[in-house]
């Protein structure tokens, strides 16, 4: 029974369960391009097992930052209210107009846009709180009003680019939150709320995929098996380590797979 288990899966799941973890990033940002480039996965197949691979990884560490009270569930809420039922509105595009899945070629040159466009906002990330904090300041309380719809929009966006792609759960989110909320959200803050966020959206973005028959159950096994303690230990180690150096080097993987499979 436990022939379909790959151990080499498991330790892509391991590392990068780590880094979801550490960071709230690399889930769907790593996963999809290691089973398409390394394992020779097709696209649907890597997204669509990608999506319940992260759904269960950061449900895991969702439950660890929960305990260490990290998450914001107001502004959570208003991500969802954007993000679920845009992922819902994709599925149901998807199965009706592209027979579950989009074609390969073109769902690669996405998903390697959507890498680099994950890698560049990751590195301007630092640069755009002091901006936002002064326009915060001098927008007094009006910028609550917009500061909601701007979540909402802003999950609306991510809902569809993360069941197409599986990518941006992590990133963007983190991004969207770090502009909108400059002064509201500290750094740990910030990621547990966008941990507990994606959980919900690439649960329902994976039971779609599987409805459309995207997804390989004994790939998902194997990498579970790596993930679960992975990212146990990096939620642990979380704010511990030099963040700034590891948002660079996963800015770098991201930026080197994002060119690979668009000239692919």
């Amino acid at each position: 029974m436990l022939e379909g288990i790959n151990l080499g899966y498991s330790t892509a799941g391991a590392f990068v369960g780590f880094l979801v973890g550490l960071t709230g990033v690399g889930g769907g940002s790593l996963m999809a391009p290691i089973l398409i480039l390394f394992f020779g996965f097709t696209p649907a197949v890597a997204v669509g097992t990608d999506l319940w691979f992260a759904a269960i990884t950061k449900a895991v560490g969702g439950g660890i930052h929960h305990k260490l009270g990290s998450p914001d569930w107001a502004i959570v809420r208003r991500l969802a209210l954007g993000s679920i039922p845009a992922a819902v509105a994709t599925l149901i595009w998807l199965g009706l107009f592209h027979d579950g899945r989009m074609e390969s070629a073109l769902l690669v040159t996405l998903l390697g846009s959507a890498l680099l466009l994950v890698a560049v906002l990751m590195i301007i990330k630092p640069r755009v709180t002091a901006p936002m904090r002064k326009f915060r300041d001098r927008m007094g309380p009006n910028m609550r009003g917009r500061q909601v719809a701007a979540t909402v929009v802003g999950g609306l966006v991510v809902g569809v680019l993360v069941t197409l792609t599986s990518v941006g759960a992590g990133a963007l989110v983190a991004v969207l939150l770090a502009m909108v909320y400059p002064l509201r959200l500290s750094a740990k803050t910030i990621v547990g709320t966008d941990i507990i966020h994606a959980v919900p959206l690439t649960l329902v973005a994976a039971v779609g995929h599987s409805w459309l028959g995207n997804v390989d159950l004994w790939l998902l096994v194997s990498l579970l098996i790596g993930s679960v303690p992975g990212i146990i230990g990096g939620s642990l180690v979380a704010g511990r380590v030099n963040e700034t150096l590891v948002r660079m080097a996963l800015a770098g993987m991201l930026v080197v797979s994002g060119v690979k499979m668009i000239a692919s």
